[in-house]
């Protein structure tokens, strides 16, 4: 009987394993900015500026490469924290995403993580 194991380089599995994790975690931009409309996020972040809120760029580069930045990122849009707001400086509830199934939550978090 033969041996017919597949030698793989460590840069061709770290490839592919990379390849794998970044189709596991695909994000639907155009739902995930929809949520977002449909919850009048706009209206206090923008993706590139701040508003009375940080951007989602900046919120992004926060959390991105955190064991824990996609579980915070939601923590945030379901907790009602308190946050600051920019405009006059006032600590307010941050408004809790309303949404139909988890994973509409969790795609307009991997959105934010992706930007």
């Amino acid at each position: 009987m033969r041996d017919f194991r597949l030698a793989l380089s460590p840069a061709l599995l770290g490839g592919l394993l990379s390849l794998l994790s970044s189709a596991a975690l695909a994000v639907d931009a155009d739902a995930a900015r929809k949520l977002a409309k449909q919850n009048n996020c706009f209206r206090c972040h923008a993706v590139e500026r701040e508003k009375n809120g940080p951007a989602w760029a900046d919120i992004g580069t926060k959390y991105k490469g955190k064991v824990d930045g996609e579980a915070a990122l939601i923590k945030h849009l379901t907790s009602a924290p308190k946050v600051r707001l920019r405009e006059d400086d006032v600590e307010e509830e941050h408004k809790i995403v309303k949404f139909r199934s988890h994973d509409e939550l969790v795609n307009l978090a991997r959105w934010v993580l992706s930007l």
